[in-house]
């Protein structure tokens, strides 16, 4: 099987790294691996896989034709395939084959969809309302949101127990897990979790252009670069239920949210919000990396302006270029260079950096593809994670 696995994908387009006890690598195995693993989607994928989303342990990976492949954890149906399986290598999820997918989230045991036509649909664990649907159980086949039936879904992002949604006409609503304000302001402190969609306000008169979610977090980016966080707190010392604009003197481009951490990107620039539990000490300057402290505030009312400030960790150059694209994972890091070389750092206990070891990186160090240079000098590279693993794969 592995011989013949080895033939058929020698020329590697798609990797994986980190956790693997739940298939989530996608390299037919239950295993952790600490270097890059072939991803085995089915080689006409190749050139067409334009995102991949990373769970808990589970991942979604989307074609430039709208269709999607899952595999890894599916104990409670969030691989959308009918049974709560775990299925260690991508299968076509036959349930879309009508549909065109344009959107795909994950959390840490579900999943979203969005399609062409403005459809959303939602699998897997909805004992935090989480799903949307109007009840707490869990689905093992993707179910059209009732409430969205008459509205068009733009696009979506799911975090723990949460999840957002954007629609055409710039509204943006969320569900499950409360807890933390990460789906806006509730009824009563005590309520845990919503099951019904609800509208999240206080968003200024702006065009919302992508929305972010991980752990207990949730984020906002607006066509003029300006970000918006709530949830679990990222800046300040509160959490907060309805969204704040961050660091309005920056216009950021890219976003990735991790649980106790995010990156965004700005002008190529990379920085850091938060901290890692596993980061024990301050980064020492490197070759590679230099990280200056930056107090900026965000903007928010009276009572926050107290505790807003927040130190904004800066990466001004990775080899001396500019950074192209952004990941996060639970407590793990990736990013891209304009030249398509790859970087990770953060918490590494499960291999998740590709480094070839498990260890904690406070820098980001450069993963080795093998000879993927030679072979796809024409294609850029894509960088997402799961919670405790990555994938990379070779664009169109």
């Amino acid at each position: 099987m592995e011989k013949a696995a080895a033939e058929e994908y020698e020329e590697t387009w798609a990797w994986t790294w980190g956790a693997g006890t739940d298939g989530q690598l996608g390299n037919g195995g239950f295993q952790d691996h600490h270097l890059p693993q072939p991803l085995l989607l089915p080689p006409p994928c190749r050139g067409r896989v334009s995102f991949v989303a990373g769970g808990g342990a589970h991942a979604i990976a989307l074609t430039s034709d709208g269709e999607v492949f899952t595999w890894g954890r599916g104990t409670h149906g969030q691989l959308g395939h009918g049974n709560v399986e775990n299925i260690p290598h991508p299968k076509f999820v036959k349930f879309f084959e009508n549909y065109t997918v344009t959107c795909v989230s994950t959390g840490w045991n579900h999943s979203g969809f969005a399609t062409a036509s403005g459809q959303l649909f939602m699998c897997g664990d909805g004992s935090f309302g989480q799903l949307g649907t109007g009840d707490n159980q869990s689905r093992n086949l993707p179910f059209e949101v009732p409430f969205f039936t008459s509205k068009h879904v733009e696009n979506l992002a799911l975090g723990m127990r949460h999840s957002l949604v954007l629609l055409k006409d710039n509204s943006v609503y969320g569900f499950g897990s409360a807890r933390r304000g990460q789906v806006g302001k509730s009824a009563s402190k005590n309520q845990k979790f919503y099951n019904i969609p609800r509208l999240i306000d206080g968003f200024p008169n702006c065009k919302i252009l992508g929305l972010y979610a991980n752990g207990d977090h949730s984020a906002a980016l607006d066509e003029s670069g300006q970000l918006y966080l709530w949830g679990r707190t990222l800046v300040g010392e509160r959490d907060d239920d309805q969204p704040r604009a961050a660091f309005p003197s920056m216009s950021i481009s890219q976003v990735a949210l991790g649980w106790h951490h995010a990156l965004v990107l700005s002008g190529g620039e990379l920085y850091t919000i938060g901290a890692y539990r596993h980061q024990k000490h301050t980064p020492t300057l490197s070759e590679n990396a230099v990280v200056q402290q930056l107090n900026l505030t965000t903007t928010s009312s009276t009572h926050h302006e107290s505790s807003s400030k927040s130190n904004l960790e800066k990466v001004p150059s990775i080899e001396g270029e500019q950074v192209a694209q952004i990941a996060a994972g639970t407590e793990h890091s990736a990013l891209v260079t304009g030249s398509g070389a790859l970087f990770t750092w953060g918490w590494g206990e499960h291999g998740q950096l590709g480094l070839g070891d498990t260890c904690d990186q406070v820098v980001p160090q450069r993963v080795n593809l093998g000879d993927r240079s030679s072979r796809s000098s024409a294609s850029s590279l894509g960088v997402y994670c799961g919670s405790g693993f990555t994938v990379a794969v070779s664009l169109a």
